[in-house]
């Protein structure tokens, strides 16, 4: 898969998604939403690197006519969804929440990153470029007569500072990386705990279109549950791996090895169930988690670099 592969679908009046196949390591989606009649745009987050990013925008504005687009919003602080941010217009104001901010600020990965990827991607012409605009609850946006609602779960999940975007006539839910559809999801940096009490809230919202952070757009009769139901399960299978391996006195990576994935084991990139068990396990013994051995691991686990589409 490459950037052409990309594509930006109308998934409700004003809302669209911007869904990068197949959604693995730093592929992100982003997304689109149009004001009534004041010819004015929002995004959804942007890219890992200018090329792909280019290509978001470029779709965004031949789909509005070229409106301008006024407001960003990043759903959270991870690199594949904030490195695009400086091909933004200069007018425009990106918002996140407050604790992203501060998370695309300290990014560990923006420079001088080792070579775990392969292929690396390129985000070496990207310039920082935080969000401008904060919030620690909740932000409303008016465009035109279309309401946009920014919400924070209240906790940790993914991150930190996760944030979804929520157009409530439409029903419209952007759920930023709190959703990985048919793709394995990551807490390495949030809370195993956080990102289950999430997805309730979640699908509190009762929306009829999402728009996961990775991989394809749920559909179908009952989609947005399926998604919701499918990582609960795998939330469910992390938690009793990491039960079985801590009262076995086993290490994350040998937890990981002994874990019979099932029904997740083709999704890809199954290999961050060790990210995400080095992840409970230092919650569970109050400690900072060593991201270096954390990764380490991860590697040993694959055999070699991670595959990387970006």
């Amino acid at each position: 898969m490459n950037a052409d592969d990309a594509t930006l679908v109308e998934v409700a009046p004003g809302a669209h998604a911007w869904v990068q196949p197949e959604g693995g390591w730093w592929v992100n989606n982003a997304g689109l939403v149009t004001a009534d009649h004041s010819g004015e745009a929002l995004v959804v987050d942007t890219c890992v690197s200018s090329e792909r990013t280019r290509r978001f925008l470029d779709a965004a504005a031949a789909a509005t006519g070229g409106a301008p687009v006024r407001l960003a919003v990043n759903t959270h602080q991870h690199g594949d969804h904030t490195y695009g941010n400086h091909l933004l217009p200069e007018s425009a104001l990106i918002a996140a929440q407050e604790k992203a901010r501060d998370g695309v600020l300290a990014d560990p990965f923006f420079s001088g990153t080792p070579r775990l990827w392969e292929p690396m991607p390129d985000w070496s012409d990207a310039v920082l470029r935080p969000p401008s605009l904060t919030f620690r609850d909740s932000l409303a946006v008016h465009l035109g007569r279309r309401r946009v609602e920014v919400h924070h779960p209240g906790e940790t999940a993914h991150t930190p500072g996760d944030a979804v975007v929520w157009l409530p006539a439409e029903k419209a839910l952007f759920t930023g990386d709190l959703v990985f559809n048919r793709v394995t999801p990551l807490i390495f940096m949030g809370s195993l705990d956080g990102a289950r009490r999430a997805l309730d809230w979640m699908a509190a919202f009762g929306a009829e279109a999402v728009v996961p952070g990775h991989g394809p757009l749920p559909d179908g009769p009952g989609g947005v549950r399926r998604c919701l139901e499918e990582q609960a399960r795998y939330y469910d299978l992390v938690q009793r791996a990491a039960d079985r391996g801590r009262a076995g006195g086993l290490t994350p990576l040998q937890a990981a090895r002994e874990t019979d994935l099932g029904e997740f084991a083709d999704w890809p990139d199954a290999e961050r169930i060790v990210l995400n068990l080095h992840r409970v396990y230092a919650d569970a013994d109050g400690v900072e988690m060593d991201m270096g051995a954390a990764f380490a691991d991860t590697l040993t686990y694959s055999g070699g670099p991670l595959h990387c589409e970006a």
